[in-house]
């Protein structure tokens, strides 16, 4: 569903909706910024694991409830994230979500694999307000705790990281 009713939404909907993510793969990093409805710029990545994904989700463990946390804090959470999904098997490329100018950063994960909700709910299990899924076609935002879910297009770029990012290992 389309956003009609921003009382259904997180009270930081609206920052989500302008979040860039920034996701390396082994070859290059992809920036990922939404666009209006229906524009797809830029190559869509090949997915290698399982056969048929046609979506990334971005999902975090950083700031729960959008709410700053310690650093230490963040770091554990998303070190757990990563050990989740070495466990279960699933491919995964390190990110990093924020708004455009770098002001507020999140290490995050590009993960391969997962249903949309599969990835609300392993967003919902880390606290989170939303998770990305991008998609050849769309770029949204799904809330964590209900079915809204907000459409929009996407743009690529390459080689435009913030190169302060501490990226984890993949």
């Amino acid at each position: 569903m389309q956003v009609t009713d921003a009382a259904a939404t997180p009270p930081n909907w609206d920052l989500y909706r302008r979040t860039v993510v920034d996701i390396r793969f082994p070859d290059r990093t992809v920036r990922v910024e939404p666009r209006p409805r229906s524009t797809a710029e830029g190559p869509f990545p090949e997915l290698p694991v399982p056969a048929g994904t046609t979506a990334l989700h971005i999902v975090t463990a950083y700031d729960p409830h959008g709410r700053p946390a310690l650093a230490e804090d963040n770091a554990c959470a998303q070190a757990l994230l990563l050990d989740e999904l070495d466990r279960r098997g699933l491919a995964w490329w390190p990110a990093a979500g924020g708004d455009a100018h770098g002001t507020h950063i999140e290490q995050s994960v590009a993960i391969a694999g997962l249903s949309d909700s599969a990835a609300r709910e392993l967003g919902r299990r880390l606290g989170q307000d939303a998770v990305f899924a991008w998609t050849p076609e769309a770029w949204r935002l799904l809330s964590c705790d209900s079915d809204v879910t907000d459409v929009q297009g996407w743009m690529t770029s390459t080689n435009r990281g913030w190169d302060y990012v501490t990226w984890p290992i993949a």
